[in-house]
């Protein structure tokens, strides 16, 4: 699956946008996809490093329209955590140097409010 089909749309409530201060975004994914597949998802469409990802199955409510009784459609909600702090990484390569990697990560996503 592409990104794009992934990532639905983002869920934007009271609860969640106060917990963007804490780094935690809430979107609204496909069904099939898997916590893996959200996070390559979310890395690549806003450029962010993920740290965590929550899913939770919603199940739909019952709904009546007169004397017409049906239910909505079952979904699935992620609640991504991302690092609000990247900084370098360095590790020991061959031959015992010190290789510094920073890697070009925003901390924080700024098309979800908008």
């Amino acid at each position: 699956m592409r990104p794009e089909d992934i990532i639905v749309k983002p869920i934007i409530t009271e609860k969640s946008s106060s917990d963007i201060q804490e780094g935690k975004y809430t979107f609204k994914v496909n069904k099939k996809a898997t916590k893996i597949d959200i996070a390559k998802a979310v890395e690549k469409l806003f450029e962010v490093k993920v740290l965590k990802v929550n899913t939770i199955s919603v199940k739909g409510k019952e709904k009546r329209v007169g004397a017409h009784q049906g239910r909505t459609s079952d979904w699935k909600k992620a609640v991504v955590t991302i690092d609000t702090n990247p900084t370098e990484k360095s590790y020991l390569a061959k031959g015992g140097k010190t290789v510094k990697v920073s890697k070009k990560y925003k901390d924080s996503i700024e098309s979800f409010t908008a």
